[in-house]
Protein backbone atom coordinates (compact mmCIF):
# COMPACT_ATOMS: atom_id res chain seq x y z
CA UNK A 1 0.00 0.00 0.00
CA UNK A 2 1.31 3.43 -0.92
CA UNK A 3 1.95 6.03 1.76
CA UNK A 4 2.39 9.76 1.47
CA UNK A 5 5.83 10.75 2.71
CA UNK A 6 8.02 13.81 2.95
CA UNK A 7 11.72 13.83 2.11
CA UNK A 8 13.64 16.51 3.99
CA UNK A 9 16.84 17.55 2.21
CA UNK A 10 19.58 19.33 4.07
CA UNK A 11 21.32 22.52 2.94
CA UNK A 12 19.93 22.87 -0.58
CA UNK A 13 20.74 26.58 -0.83
CA UNK A 14 23.83 26.88 1.36
CA UNK A 15 27.52 27.54 0.64
CA UNK A 16 27.05 28.22 -3.06
CA UNK A 17 24.94 25.10 -3.60
CA UNK A 18 21.70 26.04 -5.31
CA UNK A 19 19.28 23.21 -5.95
CA UNK A 20 16.04 24.21 -7.61
CA UNK A 21 13.00 22.46 -6.20
CA UNK A 22 11.64 21.74 -9.70
CA UNK A 23 14.93 19.99 -10.59
CA UNK A 24 14.86 17.95 -7.38
CA UNK A 25 11.27 16.92 -8.15
CA UNK A 26 12.37 15.82 -11.64
CA UNK A 27 15.11 13.65 -10.11
CA UNK A 28 12.56 12.08 -7.73
CA UNK A 29 10.16 11.41 -10.64
CA UNK A 30 12.78 9.16 -12.24
CA UNK A 31 12.65 6.91 -9.17
CA UNK A 32 9.94 4.53 -7.83
CA UNK A 33 7.78 7.31 -6.34
CA UNK A 34 4.53 8.94 -7.49
CA UNK A 35 2.76 12.29 -7.12
CA UNK A 36 5.98 14.21 -6.48
CA UNK A 37 5.63 17.84 -5.41
CA UNK A 38 7.56 20.35 -3.34
CA UNK A 39 6.47 22.35 -0.30
CA UNK A 40 8.14 25.75 -0.02
CA UNK A 41 11.65 26.21 -1.39
CA UNK A 42 13.45 24.70 1.58
CA UNK A 43 14.06 21.10 0.58
CA UNK A 44 10.72 19.45 1.35
CA UNK A 45 9.52 16.95 -1.26
CA UNK A 46 6.21 15.11 -0.89
CA UNK A 47 5.63 11.86 -2.72
CA UNK A 48 3.86 8.51 -2.52
CA UNK A 49 5.48 5.10 -2.48
CA UNK A 50 4.98 1.57 -1.23
CA UNK A 51 8.70 1.10 -0.53
CA UNK A 52 10.10 1.28 2.99
CA UNK A 53 11.63 4.52 4.23
CA UNK A 54 15.08 2.91 4.38
CA UNK A 55 14.81 1.71 0.77
CA UNK A 56 13.60 5.12 -0.34
CA UNK A 57 16.33 6.95 1.53
CA UNK A 58 19.01 4.87 -0.17
CA UNK A 59 17.45 5.23 -3.64
CA UNK A 60 16.73 8.96 -3.35
CA UNK A 61 20.07 9.92 -1.74
CA UNK A 62 21.87 8.06 -4.53
CA UNK A 63 19.78 9.74 -7.23
CA UNK A 64 20.25 13.24 -5.80
CA UNK A 65 23.96 12.66 -5.19
CA UNK A 66 24.45 11.42 -8.78
CA UNK A 67 22.53 14.32 -10.24
CA UNK A 68 24.27 17.03 -8.21
CA UNK A 69 27.61 15.18 -7.92
CA UNK A 70 27.74 15.62 -4.16
CA UNK A 71 26.77 13.63 -1.10
CA UNK A 72 23.34 14.69 0.11
CA UNK A 73 21.47 13.61 3.22
CA UNK A 74 17.76 12.92 3.01
CA UNK A 75 15.46 12.18 5.94
CA UNK A 76 12.03 10.68 5.29
CA UNK A 77 8.93 10.98 7.46
CA UNK A 78 5.42 9.67 6.85
CA UNK A 79 2.19 11.41 7.81
CA UNK A 80 1.97 9.66 11.20
CA UNK A 81 5.45 10.90 12.08
CA UNK A 82 4.61 14.45 10.96
CA UNK A 83 1.47 14.30 13.12
CA UNK A 84 3.57 13.12 16.08
CA UNK A 85 6.00 16.03 15.59
CA UNK A 86 3.13 18.51 15.73
CA UNK A 87 1.45 16.83 18.72
CA UNK A 88 4.76 16.76 20.59
CA UNK A 89 5.67 20.45 20.41
CA UNK A 90 6.75 21.13 24.00
CA UNK A 91 6.72 24.92 23.74
CA UNK A 92 3.85 27.40 23.60
CA UNK A 93 3.71 29.33 20.36
CA UNK A 94 4.57 32.98 20.93
CA UNK A 95 4.89 35.72 18.29
CA UNK A 96 8.46 36.68 19.25
CA UNK A 97 9.84 33.11 19.30
CA UNK A 98 10.81 30.52 16.69
CA UNK A 99 10.30 26.84 17.36
CA UNK A 100 12.36 24.37 15.33
CA UNK A 101 12.22 20.61 15.13
CA UNK A 102 15.26 18.60 14.11
CA UNK A 103 14.73 15.78 11.64
CA UNK A 104 17.32 13.08 12.26
CA UNK A 105 17.81 9.39 12.84
CA UNK A 106 16.35 8.06 16.09
CA UNK A 107 18.96 8.43 18.80
CA UNK A 108 20.65 11.51 17.37
CA UNK A 109 18.28 13.76 19.35
CA UNK A 110 20.33 12.83 22.43
CA UNK A 111 23.52 14.05 20.73
CA UNK A 112 21.79 17.33 19.95
CA UNK A 113 20.64 17.70 23.55
CA UNK A 114 24.14 16.96 24.83
CA UNK A 115 25.51 19.69 22.54
CA UNK A 116 22.79 22.12 23.61
CA UNK A 117 23.56 21.51 27.27
CA UNK A 118 27.20 22.43 26.59
CA UNK A 119 26.31 26.06 25.79
CA UNK A 120 24.97 28.94 27.83
CA UNK A 121 21.52 29.62 26.36
CA UNK A 122 20.62 33.15 25.35
CA UNK A 123 17.39 34.75 26.60
CA UNK A 124 14.31 32.62 25.77
CA UNK A 125 16.42 29.82 24.31
CA UNK A 126 15.36 26.32 25.31
CA UNK A 127 15.65 22.77 24.01
CA UNK A 128 13.61 19.70 24.85
CA UNK A 129 13.27 16.16 23.60
CA UNK A 130 9.74 14.86 23.30
CA UNK A 131 9.36 11.32 22.04
CA UNK A 132 12.32 10.98 19.71
CA UNK A 133 12.24 14.56 18.46
CA UNK A 134 14.54 17.41 19.43
CA UNK A 135 12.80 20.80 19.65
CA UNK A 136 14.59 24.14 19.94
CA UNK A 137 13.06 27.49 20.85
CA UNK A 138 14.91 30.74 20.23
CA UNK A 139 13.92 34.42 19.99
CA UNK A 140 13.21 35.67 16.47
CA UNK A 141 16.21 37.51 15.10
CA UNK A 142 18.56 35.75 17.55
CA UNK A 143 18.97 32.34 15.94
CA UNK A 144 22.49 33.06 14.69
CA UNK A 145 23.47 34.69 18.01
CA UNK A 146 23.00 31.42 19.84
CA UNK A 147 26.01 29.33 20.79
CA UNK A 148 23.93 26.33 19.73
CA UNK A 149 23.69 27.58 16.13
CA UNK A 150 27.49 27.67 16.01
CA UNK A 151 27.64 24.05 17.23
CA UNK A 152 25.14 23.08 14.53
CA UNK A 153 27.56 24.35 11.88
CA UNK A 154 30.08 21.64 12.90
CA UNK A 155 30.88 19.69 9.72
CA UNK A 156 30.89 16.42 11.66
CA UNK A 157 27.25 16.96 12.62
CA UNK A 158 25.82 18.51 9.47
CA UNK A 159 24.96 15.31 7.61
CA UNK A 160 23.22 13.86 10.67
CA UNK A 161 20.18 16.17 10.78
CA UNK A 162 18.17 18.92 9.21
CA UNK A 163 15.85 21.35 10.94
CA UNK A 164 12.58 23.02 10.09
CA UNK A 165 10.53 25.76 11.66
CA UNK A 166 7.30 24.37 13.10
CA UNK A 167 5.34 26.60 10.68
CA UNK A 168 6.97 24.69 7.82
CA UNK A 169 6.01 21.35 9.39
CA UNK A 170 2.41 22.57 9.68
CA UNK A 171 2.38 23.48 5.96
CA UNK A 172 3.84 20.08 5.08
CA UNK A 173 1.16 18.40 7.18
CA UNK A 174 -1.60 20.35 5.39
CA UNK A 175 -0.22 19.43 1.95
CA UNK A 176 0.17 15.76 2.91
CA UNK A 177 -3.48 15.65 4.01
CA UNK A 178 -4.67 17.40 0.83
CA UNK A 179 -3.81 14.37 -1.32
Amino acid sequence: MKKTMCAFLRGINVNGKNMKMADICDVFRQEPVDHVRSVLATGNILFESSLSKSELRSILESAISRHYQSNESIFIKDLNEIDAILRGIPFTSEPDLHIYVFICEIGFESVLMERFQSITPITNEKALIYGNQFYWQVSKGKTLDSGFSKILADKKLKSQFTSRNINTIQKINEKMRAV
